[in-house]
């Protein structure tokens, strides 16, 4: 292993704490009016909020000066161990019901979300595998097979729960890994194919996933109903023009747009601080996407190329999705904005990933 550099990357970390701070802001903004009506206490959320920020700090700290080498030896132990949770969650009486979706294992508001560590344990076991069997990418036995096998049969039970919008993220992700490693574009295709029936599959078996893709379509055929949410998102991003109607002074989150501090909070950062507030915003997670494509391509060695490719992967494509719904580019489905929505075990697993690029970014060759 290389001479460990002095320091991780800065800039990496200035961005990763100007979204942060911009999250605890925007989680209070949104969430105050609601959190005063159902728990007489307008910082409920920000309190959680701020708790698992700072548990997500400490995870970060330390992660980052922990040698990214030694979760290799980790891949296999942390794999099992978040299957045994998706199953353990799957157990009745065990798993936490939220939103209609069995994913939350814990007591009351402190619990976590197994599928959400499942991502990272996933990227962490796809990159000790990829970087001892490259050779084996272009082929089906070896190389796609045992990968996005294992990644089928944890999006199977994801999506048990059901919650697509998670699974859908860690499919990406490893299909983004298994492109950098050099797959097949042919291969590719075969893949997209059946993934495209699968989701067709998966959409037809639920009607409330076939609202939603009509809702998508056209949400005022069913304003009050499944286009509820895509509707009163796009209302809360119209008035904020330019500068935005003021922090604070946002009128959608006066129980018009269903817990604004999560999937949509985006919608009301919109609306409160205009286009300027949302392209910074925006902008901050370009740099971290770019910060985090500098170092896979100038990690040492393969494992810690693919570790950081997943995780910046995995950012991305969570942000995309999330601005992509509450814009009205894409279907509605349940997907945190990295940093600044609410939620506990999201916002602790995207610090602690992040602490991860730092480690690898110690080791970076430029």
């Amino acid at each position: 292993m290389p001479k460990t550099k002095t320091t991780p990357d800065f800039i990496l970390i200035a961005a990763t704490l100007g979204l942060l701070i911009i999250g605890m802001i925007m989680v209070y903004s949104a969430s105050a009016v609601w959190a005063d009506f159902k728990f007489d206490d307008s910082f409920f959320f920000l309190k959680r909020q701020l708790f698992f920020a700072g548990l997500g700090l400490v995870a970060m700290v330390f992660l980052m000066h922990i040698d990214y080498w030694a979760w290799r030896s980790w891949a296999k132990i942390l794999m099992f161990v978040c299957f045994g949770l998706l199953i353990l969650v799957l157990i009745p009486g065990v798993g936490l019901v939220r939103g209609g979706a069995q994913s939350w294992l814990g007591v009351g508001a402190f619990s976590i979300q197994p599928s959400e560590f499942m991502k990272m344990a996933m990227i962490v076991f796809l990159a000790k595998y990829l970087s001892e069997k490259q050779k084996y990418v272009t082929t089906w036995k070896k190389g796609l097979f045992p990968t996005l096998g294992l990644a089928m049969v944890a999006f199977a039970l994801i999506m048990l729960q059901p919650d697509l919008g998670t699974g859908m993220v860690m499919i990406l992700t490893c299909v983004v890994m298994l492109f950098i490693a050099g797959a097949r574009i042919s291969h590719f295709a075969v893949i997209g194919m059946l993934g495209v029936a699968g989701l067709v599959g998966l959409i037809l078996s639920a009607p409330y996933r076939l609202k939603r893709i009509v809702s998508f379509l056209d949400p005022w055929q069913d304003p009050l109903g499944s286009g509820f949410q895509i509707i009163q998102s796009l209302y809360a991003i119209g008035p904020g023009g330019l500068l935005g109607l003021g922090m604070g002074e946002s009128r959608q989150k006066y129980f018009y747009l269903p817990e604004p501090q999560t999937d949509f909070i985006f919608a009301i950062l919109a609306e409160e601080l205009g286009f300027i507030g949302g392209t910074f915003v925006l902008m901050l997670f370009a740099i971290l996407l770019w910060r985090g494509l500098r170092i896979a391509l100038y990690a040492p060695d393969l494992f810690g190329t693919f570790l950081a490719t997943g995780i910046i992967g995995m950012i991305a494509i969570q942000v995309m999705i999330n601005v992509g719904v509450v814009t009205g580019l894409m279907p509605v489905t349940g997907i945190t904005l990295p940093l600044l929505s609410y939620g506990g075990s999201s916002l602790t697993l995207m610090l602690s990933a992040i602490g991860v690029l730092l480690s690898v970014s110690r080791y970076a060759k430029a």
